[in-house]
């Protein structure tokens, strides 16, 4: 069982800074009107740095790609296999390469799990743990030594990554199906909820997957505990997630979030480590209503809507300049020359605030 390298994530609460935050952002609103929403996420920030003057550098993007053996349940012959999804990540075919190198974020695809090999070329890491995972619905999904090898190498990936950004995003036939098992399992949410993707998915299909998942939540009817879950259920992407999460929020980075499979990630990586949730964004690359259930869950939305139905990760390319924009309403907007005025009480917590950013935090 994964214990003994478990990392220490602190909590992001912390009143007196988070009051400095609102009082500068005030301060700037005096001159140049409110934000809206941009105000919120850039006092988040502020928290998860631990600073004034939070500073985004060099975010990127890992889509975390796996094959799942409940894929021959839940997928058609018309499906395009996971290694083909990657391929035309890779060569520019789909908008997520293109929005994401748009938007300067670095994107790579983490080969965690596939059945077939991937060629060894920019933008694919290759930490395959095996050939696809087994078949929830007759077997486990992974062994125990499996598992705690994908969290490893998740945290051995995003300790190597420059800059404090990761978005995480998950891939793979079967992915989604086995992120709902996981979800249901550890939250109690009903397993229908999760799978609906609205009004466009036939009523058979939704029928269909429900006895195939079914019958996996039969098969491991006994398993309770959130890890232990993830190895009954799958898969190496989600596991490989799940360590990237617990590395980059002992960090102190920034996590961006998009689709099911990378909310299951977070949901054992909180049960893991609690405060990780409050290092993340949450974004969307579809409109799947399974995933407002999810984010529900987490009592948030997404950043931002557009009525996407993409391969998750699209959300976070998308979404990527309202982050950079809300971080720097308190880093780069300069203070006017007639700022508001403080009480003597709040002009302390400033200043003690900001002596404190100066001197207790480390170099990021």
């Amino acid at each position: 069982m994964f214990t003994e390298t478990t990392p220490l994530v602190a909590p992001t609460q912390r009143p007196s800074l988070e009051q400095a935050l609102r009082l500068k952002l005030q301060r700037r609103s005096a001159l140049g009107g409110h934000m809206g929403e941009l105000e919120p996420l850039a006092v988040r920030l502020g928290l998860i740095q631990n600073a004034l003057r939070p500073r985004l550098r060099q975010p990127q993007l890992l889509v975390f790609a796996g094959d799942h053996g409940l894929a021959v349940d839940v997928s058609s012959p018309q499906h395009r296999s996971t290694a083909q999804t990657v391929d035309d990540i890779v060569n520019n075919r789909v908008p997520l390469p293109v929005l994401a190198h748009r938007q300067g974020l670095t994107l790579n695809v983490v080969d965690g799990g596939l059945t077939t090999p991937l060629r060894i070329q920019p933008g694919v890491m290759a930490r395959k743990i095996a050939h696809g995972t087994r078949n929830c619905r007759v077997a486990q999904a992974m062994t125990l030594d499996q598992l705690n090898a994908a969290i490893r190498a998740g945290m051995e990936i995003a300790d190597a990554l420059p800059g404090n950004v990761l978005g995480c995003a998950g891939l793979g036939v079967g992915s989604v199906e086995a992120a709902a098992l996981l979800i249901s399992r550890i939250t109690g949410m009903q397993l229908r909820t999760i799978l609906n993707a609205g009004d466009r998915m036939p009523s058979m299909t939704l029928e269909h997957l429900m006895v195939v998942l079914q019958a996996a939540q039969s098969r491991h009817g006994q398993v309770e505990d959130p890890v232990e879950a993830l190895a009954a259920f799958g898969g190496f992407e989600t596991a490989m997630m799940v360590g990237a999460l617990l590395k980059a929020a002992e960090k102190r980075h920034l996590i961006l979030i998009d689709g099911i499979v990378a909310c299951a990630a977070l949901i054992v990586a909180t049960h893991i480590a609690g405060p990780v949730a409050d290092y993340c964004v949450f974004c969307r690359s579809t409109d799947h209503a399974g995933l407002d259930a999810v984010l529900g869950g987490f009592k948030s939305t997404a950043l931002l809507t557009l009525g996407m139905d993409s391969l998750d990760g699209t959300g976070i390319a998308v979404s990527w300049p309202l982050v950079a924009s809300a971080a720097s309403l308190l880093s780069d907007v300069t203070d006017g020359p007639e700022p508001v005025t403080l009480t003597e009480e709040a002009a302390d917590v400033v200043l003690q605030a900001a002596v404190r950013d100066f001197i207790n935090l480390p170099e990021r």
